[in-house]
């Protein structure tokens, strides 16, 4: 199964909120300026469109669970099936992942 390797503090500081993606001793604001997004022009910060802001959120409920675009999918397309609010059942079916309890 594949997962992403890269640098965990970058994607933290592209939310702009701790992810919980590293186990260290130290909180993610002593280590770094949250603030800034990760980058050369990381300092500026424009406006979100409506879009910009739900794939964001999409983006960081990826990368909290550590799922890739195509699994993300297939639980969308799963959870949408099921009967309920789809945006709920999507969180069940990603927590009880087994990568995600253990």
């Amino acid at each position: 199964m594949a997962r992403y390797l890269g640098p965990k503090l970058k994607l933290s500081r592209r939310e702009g909120t701790d992810l919980f993606l590293k186990s260290g001793v130290r909180a993610i604001d002593t280590k770094c300026k949250i603030e800034t997004i990760p980058g050369q022009h990381g300092a500026r910060r424009g406006r979100l469109s409506d879009y910009g802001v739900q794939l964001r959120e999409k983006q960081k409920v990826r990368r909290i669970f550590g799922v890739l675009e195509k699994q993300f999918s297939n639980y969308y397309k799963e959870a949408a099936r099921q009967k309920g609010n789809t945006g709920e059942n999507l969180l069940q079916l990603l927590e009880t992942r087994l990568d995600n309890v253990v």
